[in-house]
């Protein structure tokens, strides 16, 4: 099964994340900060990144615009998984870079679903 990257700051959402994604095959690795992040999946890239848009330090954002200049790992697809669900919100995340949107609270019953259909 795929193996995702989730880069959160919180260590409350990244266990619920983590267990819902493991229920449903996924492997999980997880990063509490951006630059981390960046570093492990160059080091071994995932199948997809989850990313956080604020964090503290570097935000998801500016993270996700800079996986993108990155040679090998620019084509991991990224979804924005965050609170942040004003209008121009989505539009912002898309700018930097990401693949897709899921705003939080996630839904349980689709989450793995919506995740699926951004693996290639």
């Amino acid at each position: 099964m795929a193996r995702i990257l989730y880069i959160e700051d919180d260590a409350n959402n990244r266990m619920l994340v983590r267990r819902i994604l493991m229920a449903y095959g996924f492997q999980v690795d997880e990063a509490d900060n951006a630059s981390k992040g960046i570093e492990m999946a160059q080091s071994n890239p995932p199948d997809l990144i989850l990313m956080d848009m604020s964090m503290p330090g570097m935000d998801g954002l500016t993270a996700t615009a800079h996986i993108r200049t990155l040679p090998d790992i620019h084509n991991i697809p990224i979804i924005a998984l965050t609170a942040n669900v004003m209008e121009g919100d989505k539009e912002k995340t898309l700018n930097a870079g990401c693949d897709g949107y899921i705003g939080k609270p996630i839904d349980v019953d689709t989450f793995a679903d919506e995740i699926t259909q951004y693996l290639r």
